[in-house]
């Protein structure tokens, strides 16, 4: 394989302590549940660290660069002015990060989206301190994030050319009960998050912006869907009835092969890469480890890369994709 282009991972995750103590005081019911993933294991050290730790475990894989960006559930379920302040703090600490490892490190901000009526204006503010995207949830309480409050958002975002990553998360409470529910503690939590129930939600989440009609408001605007599209890809022909409908102007894969960018999240099976060629193209694949919470090794990343036909597509995939869509200069390591 040839060691043309930088390797840059675009979902990698990190959090601070003070963040994790807010979201472990949330009371029963607001509490999201999927944040003992985040303490499984050394997972927890391994997110607070944003420095020479991190660095050098980047190196272990061989990673020239992160995109880090908050851990879920970020600040979400939070009231409204904590979750202002502590968006700001992590921002802040993100961006102190990366000035301070600006050749191996930059961010997503997290967004007040408790308080919509702040997050476009943080959205500004973080652009102004360097961050190249934000990552967000497809709901924030019960709201969801088509909602017509959060619209100023995407036009912030298209108009910054800022992209805007959609994370999974846990479904609410009433549809854990209905459809994740009566099979043991530890598998409902398994089956409403990593392994089904986180991936619906993001999907929806997608499906719901383009139904709203938010592409054809802001044609410019641009969103990332990890583990391969979130299901998005292998559903096309059934999504795109959903057009017609919702009185779209172009059909549903239209929006997702134009607006939509897809990450390989550290699932490195590579049928889940061909089918992704074969689904979309290969301008809008990109590389990412899903870390701390996937670990591949740098044997597994380069049988993934090998995977390509040719250069020009594995260093698109493995990190020009990345610059592009990020605004990251190249640089040497």
């Amino acid at each position: 394989m040839a060691d043309t282009t930088r390797l840059i991972g675009i979902e990698e995750h990190w959090t601070t302590a003070a963040l994790t103590a807010a979201l472990k005081g949330l009371p029963n019911g607001i509490r999201d549940e999927s944040l003992a993933f985040n303490e499984m294991g050394d997972n927890l050290a391994r997110l607070e660290d944003i420095s020479d730790a991190r660095i050098a475990d980047m190196d272990e894989v061989g990673i020239d660069m992160q995109i880090i960006s908050l851990a879920p559930p970020a600040t979400g379920p939070l009231a409204p002015n904590e979750a202002t302040a502590l968006t700001r703090e992590t921002n802040d600490i993100a961006a102190e990060a990366v000035r301070n490892h600006p050749s191996r490190l930059r961010a997503m901000s997290t967004l007040p989206m408790a308080q919509p009526k702040a997050v476009a204006k943080e959205l500004e503010r973080a652009v102004e301190l360097g961050f190249v995207g934000a990552m967000v949830y497809g709901r924030t309480g019960e709201t969801a994030l088509d909602d017509p409050c959060y619209e100023d958002l995407f036009a912030a975002a298209a108009s910054l050319n800022h992209p805007i990553f959609i994370h999974p998360q846990i479904p609410s409470n009433s549809v854990r009960r209905a459809s994740y529910s009566g099979l043991g503690n530890l598998t409902d939590l398994a089956l409403s998050t990593f392994s089904w129930g986180w991936h619906l939600e993001a999907a929806t989440a997608a499906l719901r912006l383009i139904a709203r009609g938010t592409f054809d408001r802001h044609p410019q605007l641009k969103i990332i869907l990890g583990h391969w599209g979130e299901l998005l890809l292998s559903w096309q022909d059934r999504t795109d009835s959903l057009s017609r409908i919702a009185g779209l102007e172009r059909k549903v894969s239209d929006y997702i092969r134009s607006n939509v960018f897809i990450t390989s999240s550290g699932m490195f099976n590579p049928a889940l890469l061909h089918h992704a060629l074969e689904a979309t193209t290969i301008d809008h694949l990109l590389f990412s480890t899903d870390y701390p919470f996937q670990r591949p090794t740098q044997s597994d990343v380069q049988q993934l890369l090998n995977e390509f036909d040719n250069d020009e597509e594995r260093n698109k995939f493995s990190g020009d994709n990345a610059r592009r869509l990020f605004g990251i200069e190249s640089s040497n390591k």
